[in-house]
């Protein structure tokens, strides 16, 4: 990844204190609380902002997104499964996203945005066939990718098993399951397996979960996409360990 786009997303990776190297802002851009606050945090560490036209920044931008703003950063640094592990080392509850190939940068940062939101110790992912970290997976981030311990891979269900050594249940979502969120163990130390966008989980790594999990539906269109079932799943995995009001 060289290049993030978006004033939330340029923000928070300033605020995290991953390496900028520059930061471009579009010429005529009305200034804002955010711009503010990205000159503010620039200038503290010495990453030079520059004014450039807007063109420059639609020439670089991935999706034509990027709000007036772009920085220049140095490749992502992807973590290990040891990495993750670590992180909930002598936890009780403890959750870890695992992706089974999803391959949609939207959703894929959209996942790690919920990760992080919901106090996830890392999110694993393959490290072929599936979304890496570019400009638009950072932006549907919302900036979480540099909060979230991100493991990347050779294999998932070797990764899944390792994790069961670790004292993890593995739980696959898939729609398909017998029993849905509300009835399914998910308190503890859980790695919470979504499948591909179009596939769902592979046969290996279904067959590696230690139970599946589906979410009830009442309505007559279509399932939820990915993104939107991990929310629901990973907020089911924090409401069970909130303390009854």
């Amino acid at each position: 990844m060289s290049a993030i786009e978006g004033r939330n997303a340029v923000f928070e990776a300033l605020r995290a204190g991953m390496p900028v190297r520059s930061i471009m802002i579009a010429e005529g851009t009305q200034p804002d609380r955010t711009l503010d606050e990205i000159a503010r945090l620039a200038a503290e560490v010495g990453v030079p902002v520059v004014r450039v036209p807007k063109r420059e920044l639609d020439a670089k931008s991935e999706r034509g997104s990027h709000q007036g703003v772009i920085a220049d950063a140095a490749p992502y640094k992807y973590a290990s499964l040891d990495d993750v592990l670590a992180r909930a080392e002598g936890k009780e509850r403890s959750l870890i996203i695992a992706l089974d190939h999803i391959t949609d940068p939207g959703n894929f940062g959209a996942i790690v945005r919920t990760a992080e939101v919901v106090g996830a110790d890392g999110v694993l992912v393959a490290n072929a066939r599936a979304a890496a970290v570019t400009p638009a997976a950072y932006k549907a981030s919302a900036g979480a990718l540099a909060h979230v311990a991100l493991a990347q891979e050779a294999n998932i269900v070797r990764s899944l098993v390792r994790c069961k050594e670790a004292g993890y249940w593995i739980a696959g979502a898939s729609e398909h399951a017998k029993q849905n969120v509300w009835q399914a163990p998910l308190e503890g130390r859980i790695v919470l397996v979504m499948g591909s966008e179009g596939e769902g989980l592979a046969r290996l790594t279904r067959e590696t979960c230690d139970f599946l999990v589906s979410l009830p539906q009442v309505g007559k269109v279509g399932s939820l996409n990915v993104a939107q079932a991990t929310t629901a799943i990973a907020y089911e995995w924090l409401r069970r360990a909130a303390p009854e009001a």
